[in-house]
């Protein structure tokens, strides 16, 4: 089993559209383009700033996609991320801060478990930023179904520590001059997850349900040999 989940948050959107497209999915193999081979160095970099920052020890990554332009991002990125935690401070005086932290919402998804690129954990407020260094297509936190399962990973952990009333979502997309927040209730939160996340993620998860194509195909590793893909 490769650590990569069947069910992966990034994945969302478009498992929980066409519910059997994971199975299917793990029958093509996975090639790293430039893109997101990049994407990981931004990542790999943005995350050493981030440490720095908060007075952590950090070695600086280096790669063949370094130049100015990724400095500027993940200095931008790092500077919001700062900036959210003044904010939280001013609410709650020692507010938690997470940097790529491992995410289980396995009571939800079968397996399911990803990273959180950085989360603040204060009193009442949860808030999941999310660093997104593609500049393909532009990604919206209203209702995404990955920022909600990281929400739901982040409380399982930290739920009972803290009064969480309501989690934030964040993506922050810089080279599309993109930041994008959201802010949902724990309790609409859970609801969704019991109601609506549960019970397709079993189907998921047992390759069930039916075929349905739409703007998610576009990322799917089944796409090609789709047959509902092929006939719409």
């Amino acid at each position: 089993m490769s650590s990569h989940a069947i069910l992966s948050a990034s994945g969302s959107h478009r498992w929980l559209n066409c519910l059997p497209s994971a199975r299917l999915e793990l029958e093509f193999e996975d090639k790293e383009n430039t893109a997101a081979a990049e994407a990981t160095a931004a990542h790999a970099l943005s995350e050493h700033k981030l440490r720095k920052a908060l007075k952590m020890r950090s070695k600086r990554p280096t790669s063949s996609y370094d130049s100015d332009e990724m400095e500027q991002y993940t200095d931008d990125y790092v500077d919001f991320v700062m900036e959210q935690l003044e904010i939280a401070k001013q609410s709650c005086k020692d507010p938690l801060v997470l940097i790529e932290q491992k995410l289980d919402f396995s009571c939800y998804v079968p397996q399911g478990f990803g990273t959180g690129d950085s989360i603040i954990i204060a009193d009442e407020k949860l808030h999941v930023i999310d660093f997104k260094y593609g500049m393909g297509v532009l990604v919206d936190a209203v209702e995404n179904p990955q920022m909600k399962l990281y929400g739901l990973g982040a409380l399982e952990i930290y739920d009972s520590l803290y009064d969480i009333k309501e989690v934030s979502m964040t993506i922050f997309q810089p080279r599309r001059e993109n930041i994008s927040t959201w802010t949902i209730p724990v309790e609409e939160l859970k609801s969704w997850a019991e109601n609506e996340l549960k019970p397709k993620a079993i189907l998921a998860i047992n390759g069930e349900g039916d075929y349905i194509p739409g703007e998610w195909c576009t990322f799917c590793k089944a796409s090609a040999k789709c047959r509902a893909r092929a006939e719409a």
